[in-house]
């Protein structure tokens, strides 16, 4: 059975055609990405130039340069439209950087990943196959809390061989909507993915969604070692204190296919 639905899974990415044009038919992935919590760290841009896709250019706020360690759940997953058993309902956690690409007078602002963990290996397989993204397959849990005194608590874990990793953070009250300019708003609202290919080229996909209210963090933490997949330099920035943390309210998503640069 597992075999069966992993092939079920791969032949429904499989089906897609990367230069249909983003509109509603082109819709790949429908889901809601729910209690997105998000640890932010300004970082020196001479890490991620090697990680820059072709055609895009680093983006930045206010002259600085910020990688975020993000932990998510995934609920109600389709895939070209099929809800598969078993895959629909998941956590994720990704370490991204922030792009843009001009397009004429369009600026397109845009997230890569350095590394996404899922629960799923056919989700991983899926996603490294047709974006050529950087998925692995980890053990994963989350918790969500609610406090008597109005905190609300997010935790996502995973377990690497170094041992257990967890993201967290503790929010209280209502969420907003960032203000314009905020570094909440530049963090939450880039509506394009960008992955580099394996001749080097680059694919470009879509990725809607209204703006996110969010929860500025009381506290927040990353706990662990990640330097296997991240490598030290980069591991080493999310060990130490972020220099934002918000949890956003997420919604529903759709993630269009991948059109080729």
């Amino acid at each position: 059975m597992v075999r069966i639905r992993r092939t079920l899974i791969l032949e429904a990415a499989l089906d897609m055609n990367s230069t249909h044009p983003q509109d509603s038919a082109s819709v790949f992935l429908r889901a809601e990405w729910r209690m997105l919590t998000m640890l932010n760290y300004e970082v020196d841009p001479k890490l991620l130039l090697q990680h820059v896709p072709m055609g895009t250019e680093l983006d930045q706020r206010n002259g600085k340069t910020f990688i975020s360690l993000v932990g998510f759940r995934f609920v109600k997953t389709r895939v070209c439209r099929v809800p598969l058993p078993f895959h629909q309902n998941f956590e994720e956690v990704n370490l991204r950087f922030y792009v843009r690409r001009w397009v004429g007078a369009e600026v397109r602002r845009g997230v890569v990943f350095i590394r996404e963990i899922v629960p799923r290996w056919a989700i991983a397989q899926v996603a490294n196959r047709l974006y050529n993204e950087h998925y692995i397959a980890l053990p994963m849990s989350h918790k969500v809390q609610f406090g008597e005194d109005g905190r609300l608590s997010v935790e996502y874990s995973w377990n690497t061989s170094s041992g257990e990793n967890r993201i967290l953070t503790t929010v209280r009250g209502g969420p907003m909507l960032p203000e314009d300019g905020s570094e909440e708003q530049f963090i939450t609202e880039h509506y394009w993915g960008y992955a580099t290919q394996r001749d080097h080229g680059c694919m470009e996909y879509q990725v809607e969604h209204p703006a996110w209210k969010v929860w500025t963090a009381e506290r927040a933490a990353f706990e662990g070692d990640m330097t296997e997949l991240y490598g030290a330099d980069l591991a080493s920035v999310i060990r130490t204190t972020p220099s934002s943390a918000f949890l956003a309210e997420g919604s529903a998503v759709m993630v269009h296919r991948g059109r080729r640069l």
